[in-house]
């Protein structure tokens, strides 16, 4: 047998990378979405995202400020990405109305799955307080006068009406929470809302 002793185990005395303001703040939404995904929106608390991000408090505060200010962020940047992946597809897509309506309903519909289950969860949290609702519905009012100008020309009258474009984005976020949930394909949500969108159009030219 051997007399040998085990050795220690000396504890870990690397100091800890200091991570730029960015880079922190890249960290702590990501895993805010991650909290989101793996325990639903109602863990999204400032105190748990900070243990979760094993920082202390007024880091996590220093960077958000409330809970509305943490839900805010991470509907900006699902806006911000949405937005991307659209641009990406009109310079791609031909100026007709069934590619720009593939467009729209496509990248819709990619984004909130490319985000997953979360995004429902973080959109509703918006909805219960007047102030984040207020900011979420400026971002739809910019969505929505991006579809305006791209489905206009192909009405025959220059207008559509805003009842019309409101309707088709109460569609595109039903259909897509509807994905993200399993209750139906991606290619059925695109594809009802693409039917929807040209629908619409086709409404606005005999108007």
């Amino acid at each position: 047998m051997s007399s040998t002793a085990p050795k220690k185990q000396l504890p870990d005395t690397q100091p800890r990378r200091r991570l730029s303001r960015e880079d922190r703040h890249r960290q702590l939404l990501d895993v805010a979405w991650r909290l989101a995904r793996e325990e639903g929106t109602e863990a999204l608390t400032l105190g748990r995202l900070a243990e979760q991000a094993d920082i202390t408090k007024p880091v996590v505060y220093d960077h958000f400020g409330t809970r509305a200010g943490l839900l805010l962020a991470l509907y900006q940047e699902f806006d911000a990405r949405q937005t991307a992946i659209m641009n990406a597809a009109l310079e791609a897509s031909q100026p007709t109305l069934p590619s720009r309506a593939a467009v729209i309903a496509s990248s819709y519909v990619d984004c909130v799955l490319h985000q997953g289950r979360e995004i429902p969860g973080v959109i509703a949290a918006l909805a219960g307080s007047p102030e984040l609702e207020k900011t979420k519905r400026r971002y739809e009012a910019v969505f929505i006068e991006k579809c305006r100008i791209l489905l206009t020309p192909f009405t025959g009258t220059g207008a559509i009406n805003a009842a019309g474009l409101w309707g088709m984005l109460g569609a595109a976020e039903a259909l897509s929470c509807a994905a993200a949930a399993g209750d139906i394909t991606a290619e059925q949500a695109k594809d009802e809302l693409f039917e929807t969108i040209v629908a619409m159009v086709g409404r606005n030219a005999r108007d």
